[in-house]
């Protein structure tokens, strides 16, 4: 006679099922608010206007000789033969922080490494250089916040005022100055390409994007081989960013799951938030930089930069 289990029926049985596992999402990410980039932009404009009122074209020259005087008054532009890109004299450019290397060696004022960065030499760079800056920089900070668009664009800005300053000591006429955001510009060109290759593994359609990428950028360094331009600054400000990209620019790889997004009691493979390579990246690139920095400083300070820039050209205004 068989026996019959005690308490044992499948409506008892399904009572009693294990409850599912905790579901747990990927967490979105983050889209920030662009201001810094745009904040930069004002600051610029309205330290143009501010280097044309204190320039004061008239108060030095004869009205007739200011362009656009009877339209502009005071802000009237510097004569074709001083300024060809419609600006300010060179006199005001240096009262305002232009970057010279008598001034900075000499008279210890390294603050113009930053400041020649907001200044610039005509209504024509000014635009060319603000729409880029607005362009570029805003995705960017739209991608990787204010902080780390910030620092990039300062010290890519101040490795591009070092070359600079190393080449305008190599310069045939004297006491020649540099303005513009180019070299920071250039900077966030750079880092759009090592922020490319060092998070490689998360892009879609990798070769297209690279391809545009070297394009544009070839493009842009191109234009620096034009007289009047300053292209030691755009190639150091490129360099600057480039290795800069890998060191504030890397993305966790796809998959990685921070632990306080996976619920108690949740046991999930979590992959390790950075590859192997990224790692690689960020170390040489900060050796590259810690040394570029320190052998350019040492060189303006202690060296000789002659003989140092095949590509020197027409001195930068």
């Amino acid at each position: 006679m068989g026996k019959r289990p005690p308490y044992s029926t499948d409506i008892e049985a399904a009572r009693y099922a294990p409850p599912p596992p905790p579901s747990y999402h990927f967490p979105q990410s983050t889209q920030w608010f662009s201001w810094l980039v745009p904040l930069i932009f004002l600051a610029n404009i309205a330290l143009f206007v501010y280097s044309m009122y204190l320039n004061d074209c008239p108060g030095y020259l004869n009205e007739n000789d200011c362009l656009y005087y009877h339209y502009l008054g005071r802000f009237s532009f510097q004569p074709f033969t001083e300024n060809p890109l419609l600006g300010p004299s060179v006199r005001t450019l240096r009262v305002l922080g232009a970057l010279e290397k008598d001034l900075v060696v000499g008279e210890n004022e390294g603050w113009r490494f930053f400041t020649c960065m907001f200044l610039h030499a005509g209504v024509v760079h000014l635009l060319a250089n603000m729409f880029s800056l607005l362009f570029i920089g805003v995705r960017l900070e739209n991608e990787f916040g204010f902080l780390k668009i910030g620092l990039l664009y300062l010290f890519s800005g101040f490795g591009g005022s070092l070359l600079s300053i190393l080449h305008l000591g190599n310069g045939v006429v004297p006491n020649t100055i540099s303005v513009g955001a180019s070299g920071a510009l250039f900077g966030l060109l750079g880092a759009m390409l090592s922020e490319l290759l060092t998070n490689w593994t998360i892009y879609l359609n990798k070769c297209a994007a690279l391809t545009s990428l070297l394009l544009i950028i070839g493009l842009n360094l191109a234009v620096g081989f034009l007289p009047h331009v300053d292209n030691s600054a755009h190639i150091g400000g490129f360099l600057a960013g480039f290795f800069l990209g890998f060191v504030l620019l890397m993305r966790p790889q796809y998959g990685y799951v921070n632990r306080k997004y996976i619920p108690p009691g949740y046991n999930v493979k979590r992959k390790s938030k950075y590859k192997w390579y990224q790692y690689i990246f960020l170390v040489l690139a900060l050796i590259i930089l810690l040394f570029g920095y320190a052998y350019g400083l040492t060189l303006l300070y202690n060296g000789k930069p002659e003989n140092m820039f095949p590509w020197s050209q027409t001195n930068p205004i």
